[in-house]
């Protein structure tokens, strides 16, 4: 994702980081190359076999506690996944200092297919109101219709808890 790519410096160098929602891992495989330490997260893990990173096999949507406890990451990337429940353990996994990059669809996306289902479809404003809600600042907002690499709407953020928080 060039989201992802352009605030990847963001993150502290060589720090952790968490893919969530892994899929088949190009973002942790991208982190690893910066010399990160990687936990790839999913339901399932077949295609993220070959990378040389932590890798977390767990359903985040049945109901199941949060897999990864009490740890924190100097980085959490999530690309093209909601499950609004997450939002909280989401927050609370983010070390002072840490960045949390998000970047999925959003409401309007149903003229261009799937997802277009309203529980898959990011509300305008909804990852601001989650960052405020978890004392996230923001540091880059968009959303909005791209053409790449398909046309989509899609809602994008990074934020990062506090330091001193």
């Amino acid at each position: 994702s060039a989201w992802v790519q352009s605030h990847a410096g963001l993150v502290k160098a060589v720090g952790t980081v968490l893919d969530l929602a892994a899929g088949s891992g190009r973002h942790a495989r991208f982190f690893k190359d910066l010399g990160c330490q990687v936990t790839a997260l999913d339901r399932d893990t077949a295609s993220l076999q070959d990378l040389e990173v932590e890798i977390v096999a767990a359903d985040l949507e049945d109901g199941s506690p949060w897999p990864l406890g009490a740890r924190t990451f100097d980085g959490i990337v999530v690309t093209n996944y909601l499950h609004r429940p997450l939002f909280p353990h989401l927050a609370g996994a983010l070390a002072p200092g840490g960045v949390l990059i998000y970047e999925t669809f959003g409401v309007g996306n149903e003229r261009f297919g799937r997802p277009s289902n309203p529980d898959f479809l990011l509300r305008p404003g909804e990852l601001l109101e989650f960052a405020a809600a978890h004392g996230l600042q923001v540091l880059a907002y968009a959303c909005g219709e791209v053409a790449e690499p398909k046309r989509a709407v899609k809602q994008r953020m990074v934020a990062q808890r506090l330091a001193s928080m």
